[in-house]
């Protein structure tokens, strides 16, 4: 396993669904999901769940720097990319990073820029 993907998540699952979609559709695929639920109250558990091949920690609430370091210790990758529970990636995202980390063996790390779209 390459990359793991931790999504920390808190009442996540107006979002979490689109945000899941968006990794599993990365066009890099020797990755995983982990999402920790943070003690959510609206389904966002069982919205991770209803996604092959993710996988879900629900815990009580600590806040999102202790869903992070916890999902960070649940990853199995070489490389660990951080993903808020309502944002997207672009389809290529994962392979670029990792053609950068590759490319690059002092590289302990690498970052993009972000995009803000607003519904409506």
């Amino acid at each position: 396993m390459k990359v793991s993907v931790v999504i920390p998540a808190y009442n996540a699952a107006a979002f979490l669904g689109k945000t899941l979609r968006s990794v599993l559709e990365q066009s890099y695929a020797d990755r995983e999901v982990v999402v920790v639920d943070d003690g959510s109250s609206d389904g966002t558990a069982e919205v991770a769940a209803s996604f092959p091949g993710v996988r879900v920690h629900a815990g009580p609430r600590r806040g999102v720097c202790a869903a992070r370091n916890l999902g960070v210790q649940l990853a199995n990758g070489a490389h660990v990319a951080f993903m808020d529970h309502d944002d997207l990636w672009e389809k290529d995202k994962l392979a670029q990073q990792v053609a950068c980390l590759d490319a690059e063996a002092r590289a302990a790390f690498v970052f993009t820029q972000a995009r803000v779209e607003r519904d409506g």
